[in-house]
């Protein structure tokens, strides 16, 4: 008997699959929790003979037994198809997978803090609190040297990175222990020089020696070498979803920064999932996602409703979005729909 498995709900790598049928690599009991290895078909942007796609339950896949015919004659009583009754995820399942997933990040964040990892990437849409995560981490982290009157070990560096500008901050934030966070920055990769200088701080040798192999007359005005030893932490985050960009040379690139990375992929990627990220946080906040407005005749419910009916009208299904509307509930709170309409919406 031949073992195949429809995918209902998965993701290979950051490819979504949904509803698709693939013949199974090997036993379904003997793969690791949370995964299934199958044969590629063709369809998945691979060249690999068999890869594992990642699964959030049970119920996200769906085994059936299909006999081998034989070469001669006729089969007859054919058993028939056996499938694993699909096993829908809950709101508050779908929520808590999504909290377990910013969990991560958090420990991930506290370990570059600590130096025990030398780099992270973490990918993600916009609007759904990576950046949040990992600045409350370097915070509360840096409380102590603020305290005391040190030099903060901690810089969060957005928008466009020149190469020269990627080498300075590297150079003032080299020592042990200290991180240097790219939030937003993806300029970098569209620039083969800041690409290098990057992949050189992010090398997984013992010494990872930075070079700046020409004259500048900013280096010389800034005080910094034209070489030196990085000993501090990266983390990167970004909206890119490395594996959909089409540029071969890109790809490579960025495939050599994952090499040397811990890399997160947060796959908050369908509507419903960005919802739900965003009622996890209302959810688990203390006082709530809007608790700086006072709401307190059930305007929260009301928001995130409004959200939940127009997911695909609204801009953008962000937290960012959410607060937007907090405050045109406190503009109007009669007529805050319509302002939502006319603001917030496409056309």
């Amino acid at each position: 008997m031949a073992k195949t498995v429809i995918i209902n709900q998965g993701f290979y790598k950051s490819t979504r699959i949904e509803n698709q049928t693939f013949e199974l690599a090997r036993p379904i009991e003997s793969m690791p929790a949370g995964r299934v290895q199958v044969k590629n078909n063709g369809n998945l942007p691979t060249q690999a003979k068999q890869v594992y796609i990642d699964v959030p339950n049970s119920g996200s896949f769906t085994v059936n037994e299909t006999p081998r015919l034989p070469s001669l004659g006729f089969i007859s009583n054919m058993p028939q198809t056996q499938s694993v009754p699909v096993i829908a995820e809950s709101d508050d399942e779908a929520m808590n997978r999504i909290a377990g997933q910013f969990s991560v990040l958090d420990q991930m964040s506290l370990a570059a803090i600590n130096g025990d990892i030398r780099a992270l990437i973490v990918s993600g849409p916009p609007g759904v609190g990576k950046s949040f995560g990992v600045e409350t981490q370097m915070e509360k982290a840096s409380l102590f040297d603020k305290l005391a009157g040190k030099r903060v070990r901690f810089e969060i560096v957005k928008g466009a990175m020149t190469p020269i500008g990627l080498y300075c901050q590297l150079f003032k934030f080299s020592d042990s222990k200290n991180v240097l966070v790219f939030d937003d920055c993806d300029s970098v990769f569209q620039d083969d020089l800041a690409l290098n200088i990057l992949k050189a701080a992010l090398d997984s040798g013992k010494r990872r020696r930075i070079f700046w192999n020409s004259d500048s007359a900013m280096l010389r005005r800034e005080g910094v070498p034209d070489q030196f030893e990085f000993k501090g932490s990266v983390i990167f985050i970004t909206n890119l979803k490395f594996q959909n960009l089409k540029s071969k040379k890109l790809q490579d690139h960025l495939e050599a920064l994952q090499s040397r990375c811990h890399f997160i992929d947060l796959t908050i990627d369908t509507e419903r999932d960005k919802m739900l990220r965003i009622s996890q946080v209302h959810r688990d906040a203390d006082g709530g996602l809007f608790r700086d407005y006072d709401f307190d005749n059930g305007e929260a419910e009301q928001i995130l409703e409004f959200m939940k009916a127009n997911m695909t009208k609204l801009r953008e299904l962000s937290l960012r979005m959410a607060l937007k509307l907090a405050d045109l509930v406190k503009i109007s709170p009669e007529n805050w729909q319509a302002l939502a309409r006319s603001t917030c919406m496409n056309r």
